[in-house]
């Protein structure tokens, strides 16, 4: 997330009640995870096996609970629990707001684009031209949608990232202040269920066309005129290259990539990366011609 202005290390220190270390002046202009920060991004880490990943990162500024050697041209925020400090930076400039209205006068929607009824718009939502809003799709706050997109009825649009850490015994949910950015010329079917970034952008590429029961999640890319069949599910942070087709009931892993042109065909999981331009089909799933050998010299020592 890119914050409203660029802000100091004393404004951010007071915000957490934090102590810092620095060794030079920083402009501090948004906050990341740790797979996507920039110059000028706060991140955050908590365990001893990730300082050295945290630290030698693009970030500028290091949420940490102990006191090490401060990096050149970074500075370190000195806190007892970093993650509940990182939530808190993010109910500062991203905190819930309740809407009263179904659309938000803070949204933005384009020419001759039609909301059908109970369809929800939230808080600072931009809509481009000559799409169509089917009934019932909630579009949470901050969204992007570009022009001639269709959403079907019950899809959900920026539903907070399904990312939890686990600590004393019980689940703490880490806050989202992502957003979804939807291109041109996509289509969403019905029931479909895109979650915004943890702090990044979950995107879906221009052209691309998704059935019914589709699950996105967070932080996931996918490219332009790709084919996603009805139930396909996408864990967080996976990259779908371009012209991918996906058919019905694939579950693909998180962290992935999946190359430009490739083909999976239905109810395959994947949890490796795969090429592009290759057709893939099992569980897992390994390059289809493959997989049909294995199937012929199976059903030979089955009979």
């Amino acid at each position: 997330m890119i914050f409203d202005r660029t802000y100091s290390l004393d404004e951010i220190s007071q915000l957490i009640d934090a102590k810092y270390i620095s060794n030079s002046q920083i402009a501090i202009k948004g906050i990341n995870e740790i797979h996507n920060v920039k110059n000028g991004d706060i991140t955050f880490v908590d365990h001893p096996k990730y300082y050295g990943k945290a630290l030698n990162s693009k970030a500028s500024i290091i949420i940490i609970n102990k006191e090490v050697e401060c990096p050149k041209g970074k500075a370190l925020l000195i806190s007892s629990d970093p993650f509940s400090d990182y939530n808190k930076i993010i109910q500062h400039f991203r905190n819930f707001k309740a809407s009263t209205i179904a659309i938000s006068e803070t949204s933005k929607i384009g020419e001759n684009t039609v909301i059908q009824p109970n369809s929800f718009v939230g808080e600072n939502v931009t809509i481009g031209k000559n799409c169509i809003i089917h009934s019932n799709v909630s579009i949470y706050d901050h969204s992007v949608i570009g022009d001639n997109v269709i959403i079907h009825a019950n899809s959900v649009i920026g539903a907070d990232a399904y990312y939890f850490q686990k600590k004393d015994g019980h689940y703490r949910k880490m806050l989202s202040c992502g957003r979804v950015i939807i291109e041109n010329d996509v289509e969403i079917g019905a029931l479909c269920s895109i979650d915004k970034g943890v702090s990044a952008d979950t995107i879906i590429g221009s052209g691309t066309k998704l059935d019914n029961h589709v699950q996105i999640g967070h932080d996931t890319v996918i490219g332009k005129n790709c084919l996603l069949g009805s139930q396909v599910a996408i864990a967080g942070v996976t990259v779908i290259e371009d012209d991918v087709l996906i058919w019905a009931k694939v579950a693909i892993n998180k962290d992935l990539v999946i190359g430009k042109g490739a083909t999976i065909l239905a109810t395959s999981n994947v949890d490796k990366s795969l090429k592009g331009g290759i057709t893939y089909f099992g569980s897992p799933a390994i390059e289809a011609k493959k997989m049909w050998r294995q199937l012929v010299k199976l059903n030979q020592f089955l009979r």
